[in-house]
């Protein structure tokens, strides 16, 4: 694509004015500023982005090195490689708000998971993963090795042993892209996805040890060596949704200056977030940027975007953006 021919990004130029919309240009034009300005950015990924197909996007955005690491929920790691080998499986619910619970149930029975307007195939997703990477899990047990639970799925994609079940372009699948590129990750929580449930399931049968896992607060100690290796020009934070895949990694800054009593460490240099969460007290989600100066996770000087809007809207909307598309 040729740089005159920008229909998406010139449309929000010219229509994304106000409000929120106006706060998606803020937001996008911070983001390539600090590109520019050789800052590394963290994008952290929460609810359920792989199963709403943002790798369609997200992907290119990971090959055209406008990411340097990612933090994501165990489901975000996982779902997406499911959509790659059953994606003709799913199932999309339109009228998914006027369910009732024997409507629900009839779902569970048929191995059919919602999430909110498309259910996941349990056998040709899960079950399928399973057998490859269990596999995988135990051949590394058995040569002594301990990875984390993105490195484990990057080497099941990188084996090829997948590729009799793609059903999709793997050009769209961002966990692909990620592995070509060995992209670093966080993935805190991994223990409460699918995957990780399948994972403890073998342990409790003495089938695999739990130490071949690496855990969370080793994800917390890589991801402090990585910030300081990486923050010489800035690290920017754009964060997808709340929960724990944006609270894990913001709390590295901190920890550096107030516990490991680093003190030059710098701030992150950049702060958005999407989210529809409401703003409120005691809610992570829903705290607004300023709130995270007195964390000492931001600074005064930091740009803080918040955007109140559906992700599945706008962070396509905004990746397209900085693609230029």
């Amino acid at each position: 694509m040729t740089t005159n021919q920008k229909p998406i990004s010139d449309f929000i130029d010219k229509h994304f004015l106000h409000f929120n919309a106006a706060s998606l240009v803020d937001a996008a034009k911070g983001y390539r500023t600090q590109l520019e300005n050789g800052a590394k950015m963290l994008v952290s990924l929460a609810g359920a982005m792989s199963t709403a197909e943002i790798g369609k996007i997200f992907s290119e955005i990971i090959r055209q090195n406008k990411v340097h690491i990612i933090s994501c929920t165990g489901a975000n790691l996982e779902e997406d490689i499911m959509n790659l080998v059953a994606h003709s499986h799913y199932k999309r619910v339109p009228n998914y708000r006027d369910l009732t619970p024997k409507d629900e149930w009839e779902l569970l029975e048929k191995g059919l998971n919602r999430v909110t307007d498309t259910c996941i195939p349990e056998e040709e997703a899960f079950r399928r993963l399973q057998k490859h990477i269990f596999q995988i899990w135990k051949d590394a047990e058995n040569n002594g090795e301990r990875l984390f639970p993105h490195e484990f799925m990057y080497r099941l994609l990188l084996s090829g042993d997948l590729k009799q079940y793609y059903e999709i372009d793997p050009k769209n699948s961002w966990m692909i892209a990620a592995a070509e590129k060995n992209l670093p990750m966080v993935v805190p929580g991994w223990e409460d996805s699918t995957m990780g449930n399948i994972f403890a399931s073998y342990v409790i049968k003495g089938e695999l040890k739990a130490s071949t896992m690496k855990s969370g607060i080793e994800y917390m100690t890589f991801l402090a060596d990585w910030y300081q290796k990486n923050s010489d020009n800035g690290i920017g934070f754009f964060q997808i949704g709340g929960g724990i895949a944006g609270d894990f990694p913001i709390c590295v800054v901190p920890m550096l200056y107030q516990d490991l009593e680093q003190t030059e460490i710098p701030f992150w240099s950049y702060f958005c977030q999407i989210s529809d969460s409401t703003t409120s007290y005691g809610s992570y989600s829903g705290a607004v940027p300023n709130e995270k100066i007195t964390w000492g996770k931001l600074d005064i000087t930091t740009p803080k975007f918040i955007i109140e809007s559906d992700a599945t809207i706008v962070a396509p909307l905004l990746f397209a953006y900085l693609l230029n598309m």
